[in-house]
């Protein structure tokens, strides 16, 4: 548990944390991407689960869904997080942050808490699925757009939409 700006604090995420998720995901996002709270807790039952919630008073502010999984790789929309044998990728699902809670550095605490826990691993790559204009938000940090040559991760990556990219970045630059 790390305490962060505004004496928030960022731990694992647990199933007593999904209706707080839930409201977060409303809050956030369109219907088409909002994911139940069901599939939530099939992904914290994975023995790959890397996810964070960060909270302040009590009260689900923000959320970093992630996982331990294999560069190349997509989970689709509503997927569960599949283990893969030698993981070297920090996949990141899904972040959001209240819009109440916006601009205090909550998105950026979760993710330098997963940075440690992946190098901790021995991770090298971090990846994720960029959707709904975050494509900007994600350079910034450091990913960059890569090409997927597997057909089955296209039509995973195709789940999340026409606008959705597969972005990478190396975890030696976090």
């Amino acid at each position: 548990m790390a305490t962060t700006p505004s004496h928030s604090v960022v731990r694992a995420l647990a199933v007593p944390d999904l209706p707080g998720l839930l409201a977060v995901q409303r809050a956030c996002y369109g219907e088409g991407f909002v994911e139940s709270g069901e599939v939530f807790a099939r992904r914290l039952a994975s023995t790959v689960n890397g996810s964070l919630v960060l909270e302040r008073d009590g009260a689900v502010c923000a959320y970093l869904a992630a996982y331990w999984s294999q560069q190349g790789k997509v989970t689709p929309l509503h997927g569960d997080f599949e283990p893969t044998p030698r993981p070297d990728t920090l996949y990141l699902h899904d972040m959001a942050v209240l819009p109440s809670c916006a601009g205090q550095g909550l998105a950026h605490a979760l993710l330098q808490a997963l940075w440690g826990q992946a190098a901790a691993r021995g991770l090298r790559h971090a990846a994720l699925v960029s959707v709904q204009g975050s494509r900007d938000y994600w350079a910034r940090q450091g990913f960059a757009v890569q090409a997927l040559t597997c057909e089955v991760q296209r039509a995973r990556l195709a789940s999340y939409g026409d606008d959705a990219v597969y972005m990478a970045r190396a975890l030696s630059a976090a």
